[in-house]
């Protein structure tokens, strides 16, 4: 009974009173997510910069380990203690650890022109997101250009049938990172392979040695580790397999 004293005009008049101005007037948005206006450019409210910052946190570890030297860093480290024999030694942690700062070394002059020509402009309101997006996408593709095999951009060309841009720098992003990350796997693969072989020189030697007098029984892999051990500490290893792969990004 009581809703049918509502009449449609009723209702309309209703409406059109509770129903904010503008979007600038809005003070009941809709979960706490709101876009204000200031001065010709659109700023976020706090909860809509928390739902991006979560959403960029999110997305952040896929992007270190895709499109940085972590990914060439950690899979020559991982040979490198396959190659060792030694299992679990150095740690997974460590040797992430060992990759991430790495990482941040060669990617510090990356990450600063991203942050002057991209985010620094677009907080000070100079630029639009899609204009700040475009500007600080500029070094990155510099970077990724420079380690990127002219085979591995042809065929996610051809997959999403985009046609061979005039430059470099034209390309998107959507082909650059995949074939980024192919190509690196191949660099990384190659290192790990250079450096198993004088390991696996030790490993045969042993092998026949110990199947020459008879010591069958007793696994190769146990008194052969010792020795490969003596080996990388000899020629200081560490200091041989982080020094080249820092430099295989300074001399490219």
């Amino acid at each position: 009974m009581f809703m049918r004293k509502f009449t449609p005009v009723t209702i309309a008049l209703l409406c059109s009173w509770l129903a904010p101005t503008s979007l600038a007037q809005s003070t009941s948005p809709l979960a706490g997510v709101t876009l204000s206006q200031s001065k010709g450019t659109a700023t976020f409210s706090a909860p809509m910069q928390v739902i991006i910052l979560l959403t960029f946190l999110t997305v952040l570890p896929a992007v270190i380990m895709s499109v940085t030297p972590f990914l060439r860093i950690t899979v020559v480290l991982h040979f490198l203690r396959q190659a060792l024999g030694t299992q679990g030694t150095p740690s997974n942690q460590v040797l992430i650890g060992l990759a991430l700062f790495l990482t941040l070394l060669i990617m510090q002059p990356v990450v600063l022109d991203v942050y002057n020509k991209g985010w620094e402009p677009f907080e000070s309101g100079q630029l639009t997101w899609q204009q700040a997006f475009q500007d600080g996408s500029g070094p990155l593709k510099t970077f990724l250009t420079r380690y990127v095999r002219e085979k591995d951009v042809k065929l996610f060309l051809d997959i999403s049938h985009t046609p061979p841009p005039k430059r470099p720098s034209d390309l998107g992003l959507t082909v650059l990172v995949p074939a980024y990350v192919i190509s690196e796997l191949k660099t990384g693969f190659q290192i790990g392979a250079v450096l198993y072989l004088p390991f696996l020189v030790i490993d045969l030697i042993v092998a026949s040695v110990t199947l020459s007098i008879g010591m069958v029984q007793l696994p190769p892999v146990m008194l052969s580790a010792p020795f490969k051990i003596l080996l990388f500490v000899l020629v200081d290893g560490w200091n041989l397999v982080v020094g080249s792969l820092i430099r295989s990004f300074y001399s490219t």
